[in-house]
């Protein structure tokens, strides 16, 4: 953020929390001529210089402010001015990179992990297979313009896509590697939409505060026939994605 003096004094002994006059005078600043979202504000440790305050209160002041959308708070990076929520439809036919081009945004997928594991009963369910069975499970995180917005897990058959993992090895698309392995198309058949707070892991990974939640789905993917693909369990950073159901 540029720098632009905050001047007004907290009053201690007033009876308001200086915490919330802090926070008022940040959304002053936030709403001045000039800001731009996305834009980076003060660190903590500046805040509570210039307030002459605890860095708990400038916290507390700044999750205030990150409850009511005016910024978003990164973790390991800081606070920034908060920008346009992404729109993110939900329909037959879900495709990341597709949906984050048509919002004139850069699509980006980083594999984080790819692996081989006996199937567990609800896994198993959604691909119809034994408990047990052997599925490949890909974590991949997707971005838009360099912002984590979603952490989805993937499940595959082992056996119906043995080349699967090293596929993705090679390139993220999941959509690339299904078709890859002859599966040029598939549709989604159902999704389930939950809300929680993140783990630690999660909000790490989606670079957002662990007091905001994020958005759960999971869904099934088929082919032509009828059979399953995939099934996928994906997490939304909340205050960056909206998710928006197609019929």
């Amino acid at each position: 953020m540029r720098e632009a003096p905050m001047t007004a004094p907290v009053a201690r002994g007033q009876g308001v929390a200086l915490w919330r006059q802090i926070a008022s005078q940040v959304e002053r600043e936030i709403t001045a001529a000039g800001r731009s979202p996305g834009e980076r504000l003060p660190t903590e440790a500046e805040l509570s210089a210039r307030f002459g305050v605890n860095r708990h209160t400038i916290r507390r002041a700044m999750e205030s402010l990150e409850t009511r959308g005016l910024i978003r708070i990164e973790q390991g990076r800081g606070s920034f001015i908060a920008e346009d929520v992404l729109d993110y439809p939900l329909g037959p036919r879900t495709r990341f990179s597709e949906t984050i081009r048509r919002q004139n945004r850069e699509p980006q997928g980083r594999l984080l992990r790819v692996a081989e594991q006996p199937a567990e009963v609800p896994v198993a369910e959604a691909l119809r297979l034994p408990p047990g069975h052997p599925v490949v499970v890909a974590e991949r995180l997707g971005l838009a313009d360099g912002r984590p917005v979603v952490l989805g897990t993937h499940y595959f058959s082992a056996a119906r896509f043995p080349s699967i993992a090293a596929l993705l090895a090679e390139d993220p698309s999941i959509t690339r590697a299904l078709a890859r392995s002859g599966l040029p198309d598939y549709r989604r058949h159902v999704t389930r939409i939950t809300a929680r707070m993140p783990t630690p892991e999660e909000a790490g990974l989606l670079q957002q505060s662990r007091s905001r939640p994020v958005l759960v789905t999971e869904a099934v993917n088929l082919d032509p026939r009828g059979a399953p693909v995939e099934f996928g369990v994906a997490r939304y950073a909340a205050a960056r994605v909206q998710l928006v159901v197609e019929s």
